[in-house]
């Protein structure tokens, strides 16, 4: 009876595609739902960190909002108020408000 029941189910011959195809379908879905919108997310910030220029505002990784005063290769001198500058690399740069033509003035409360 043992042996009845090893040969009953005999292996099926699939192809190796047919056997393959659910998993490359995740591969490409999460290429294309994670993978491509990070690579183009980080495409947007390099080019805003590069375009970035003397009199911008800007907001760093941790929350601190100051106005561009140098930029160089690889860091910003940043003036978080009048006379203190400090130099944070372009990496920490989150968001860049574009400077307007009234610099000077500063919120009210």
């Amino acid at each position: 009876m043992f042996n009845t029941l090893l040969q009953a189910a005999p292996p099926q011959q699939g192809s190796a595609l047919m056997t393959f195809l659910p998993l490359i379908l995740i591969v490409v879905v999460c290429y294309f739902m994670m993978i491509r919108p990070q690579q183009k997310k980080q495409k947007e910030e390099q080019k805003m960190r590069d375009a970035l220029k003397k009199g911008d505002r800007v907001m760093t990784t941790s929350g601190l909002k100051a106005k561009v005063a140098a930029v160089r290769d690889q860091e910003v001198v940043l003036e978080i108020a009048e006379g203190v500058k400090a130099t944070f690399a372009k990496a920490a740069i989150m968001q860049v408000e574009k400077s307007s033509g009234n610099d000077s003035s500063e919120e009210s409360k």
